[in-house]
């Protein structure tokens, strides 16, 4: 197998895995501040008092789906991300179908009872709460990943033919930014607005919150763009390198 083909076959797998288990560790929430033992922020956005960095455990790893999402498309261009980025959707959409038929199965009774030592009274409760994601969070977290992906791939290759080959950091981190945006709020504006019939002003404050977290961690997550952009030049050779992203940039795929 060439090293172009089993490249690709290591960053799918990654972008799909970290993408699959983004959407499932994402129904915890967690304490930025706690976790880093500081203080937590209180500030108002919107009209919307006390707010803090409260996200979903989904921020952890979507940041790395970004950054594979624009290696792929530095090298295996634009229909290299579309493929990736549809069968993604397709496999998360199957996982939730999935889980939704294991949550229905009937429990065996010795299973159900068998964490109450450890403060959990009921595991088919345990497990339906933490697997049995609402309809319109699904909708709203696939309708995202979707739309921040093209986007990402659109805004990708116009920063592209502003700064050429240089400047990586331009058109990779620029293209996170701008994707994270639409992501952020597309998710909470389905999920929550429409879902749930949140108020239009959490929604909104609540955005802004993962935005500014989401913007810098793709900030600090530059240096890892290029030494991730180092480790493949030096596997598949600069020579084959400079070809698959000319290729890349041309259009021109095995797609």
């Amino acid at each position: 197998m060439p090293k172009s083909q089993k490249l690709l076959l290591c960053l799918g797998a990654l972008f799909i895995g970290n993408a699959l288990l983004a959407e499932f560790i994402g129904v915890k929430i967690f304490s930025l501040e706690a976790t880093l033992g500081i203080s937590a922020f209180d500030f108002s956005l919107f009209g919307k008092d006390h707010l803090s960095f409260n996200m979903t455990a989904g921020v952890l790893l979507w940041p790395f789906v970004f950054v594979l999402t624009d290696i792929i498309n530095e090298y295996y261009g634009v229909k290299g991300v579309r493929f990736l980025s549809y069968l993604a959707a397709i496999i998360i959409a199957y996982a939730f179908i999935m889980v939704t038929f294991a949550i229905n199965l009937m429990p065996a009774n010795f299973w159900t009872d068998s964490r109450i030592q450890q403060g959990v009274p009921n595991m088919q409760s345990a497990f339906q709460s933490i697997f049995g994601q609402g309809l319109w969070i699904i909708i709203g977290s696939l309708f995202a990943f979707l739309i921040g992906q093209m986007v990402d791939v659109i805004v990708f290759h116009r920063l592209k033919k502003i700064s050429g080959n240089r400047h990586i950091w331009f058109r990779a981190t620029g293209s996170t930014l701008i994707s994270q945006l639409i992501d952020s709020f597309v998710v909470l504006f389905i999920a929550f607005y429409i879902g749930a019939g949140w108020e239009l002003s959490l929604v909104l404050a609540i955005g802004v919150v993962n935005y500014t977290y989401k913007f810098i961690v793709a900030i600090l997550m530059t240096p890892v763009l290029y030494g991730v952009h180092w480790l493949i030049d030096r596997y598949l050779g600069e020579e084959e390198a400079e070809r698959m992203i000319r290729k890349a940039s041309g259009g021109s795929t095995d797609f």
